[in-house]
């Protein structure tokens, strides 16, 4: 009996211990956008007034938008602490019209051929400056301006209100769709957070299936002040985002902590790296013969794993109102009189999965080709097949999106697709 009360008590203590430190670290790195993707500590983070000043892209219609006459620049991130930046920033230019510039060609009306773009990201090319898009190659290719207005982080519902309503203004004869497969999870969003854990500032649109029909769900704020009382529409929020039924929930970290944090030792690596890169920062030091925030993004990828099986089950599910907000492209080209082009492009966190498992969309575009024959359709992940996948995309910084010689490759593709 002497011997075993302390060894209950140092039990307790280890067991309060390890609780302590499994909320202290889910604390420090399962909030806000970047921290550990399969944990989410609170369904309202406070939102902080001067980030909202600093979300200049909002938009009542959209959500958020590329807002004309801007130019920004941002850090990759590929410099050591304490390093200068040197050359690691890249630039972010958009025109009068709230298109990406286009340096190699201006605008001109009497241009044999005209082209514009509109998707996610990969549309917008993050993570290169402006006369690395692929919109700039194609335009060298085209001798012609090709416009970009993509969106970071648009799902395809929302590419297609941006096309709506830019096209009266900047038509085209050929009208590139360029999404990642991640659209199928954000056409069933309308408040990022529930599926992009800390992406507190994206309320969007988007689309139902309502007897065989779209209907288009409205954003539900009218200025952006809204974003900082987002609890009062928490009933609108949960009703109409698919996500927080069946993603949301079942990652919400509650007491006890331990379990949670544990019980994946991925998201003890990826907390012990990002601590490790706080001290480097701190102390402005750089650990030799570790780079932590490679280790930590090869982390993160694993992590990513389960979103995107989560991710291809939705193309089973939702397949059809996918679909139908491609034909709801269609149905507008053909009204406007323009080439419709989808193309799918394939995103890093996918690359792994896809190499063991195939594509996650399944044979959708083979799908949309028999169902819409005007659609030009092109899976980009099949003209870009190589043995390693990762040399597609940038190496440092975010991460994840296409390198300024894929975008060329890119550019390449659509040449050969549509005008040869």
């Amino acid at each position: 009996m002497v011997t075993f009360l302390p060894a209950v008590f140092v039990a307790v203590v280890v067991l309060i211990a390890v609780e302590k430190l499994s909320y202290l670290a889910l604390d420090r790195y399962a909030r806000g956008l970047g921290g550990i993707p399969t944990v989410v500590m609170e369904e309202f983070p406070e939102i902080d007034r001067g980030l909202l000043e600093k979300f200049s892209s909002f938009d009542a219609e959209l959500g958020w938008a590329p807002q004309p006459n801007m130019k920004k620049q941002k850090d990759t991130g590929d410099h050591l602490p304490g390093e200068d930046m040197g050359d690691t920033t890249v630039t972010y230019s958009t025109d009068e019209h709230g298109s990406r510039v286009c340096p190699a060609r201006e605008r001109d009306p009497d241009a044999d051929v005209t082209v514009s773009t509109y998707g996610d990201s990969y549309c917008f090319c993050r993570e290169v400056d402006d006369d690395e898009t692929y919109q700039n190659y194609l335009a060298e290719k085209l001798d012609t301006h090709v416009a970009n207005y993509g969106g970071g982080n648009y799902g395809l519902d929302q590419a297609l209100l941006r096309m709506k309503r830019q096209y009266p203004e900047d038509s085209t004869d050929y009208v590139v769709m360029y999404v990642t497969a991640s659209s199928i999870a954000r056409i069933l969003s309308v408040w990022k957070h529930y599926q992009e854990f800390g992406n507190v500032l994206a309320v969007k649109p988007r689309y139902r299936l309502r007897d065989g029909s779209l209907e288009l769900i409205e954003c539900p704020l009218d200025e952006k002040e809204e974003l900082l009382d987002l609890e009062s529409h928490a009933e609108f929020l949960r009703d109409h985002d698919y996500h927080y039924e069946h993603w949301f929930k079942p990652h919400l970290a509650t007491f006890p902590y331990a379990p949670e944090f544990l019980r994946d030792p991925d998201q003890v690596r990826y907390s012990l790296y990002a601590a490790l890169k706080d001290v480097e920062k701190e102390y402005e030091i750089s650990i030799p013969g570790y780079d932590f925030d490679a280790r930590q993004t090869q982390t993160a990828l694993r992590l990513e794993q389960s979103r995107v099986r989560y991710h291809e089950h939705l193309f089973d599910e939702k397949r059809e109102l996918f679909s139908r907000i491609v034909g709801e492209f269609v149905d507008y080209a053909e009204e406007e009189e323009f080439t419709p082009v989808f193309v799918m492009v394939q995103q890093l966190r996918y690359a792994k999965h896809e190499s063991e498992h195939g594509p996650i969309y399944g044979d959708l575009l083979d799908r949309l080709d028999e169902r819409f024959p005007d659609l030009v359709t092109i899976d980009m992940a099949e003209r870009l097949d190589t043995d390693d996948v990762e040399s597609l995309y940038v190496e440092r910084g975010e991460g994840g999106h296409y390198s300024p010689e894929t975008n060329e490759r890119v550019a390449e593709v659509l040449q050969e697709e549509l005008f040869e």
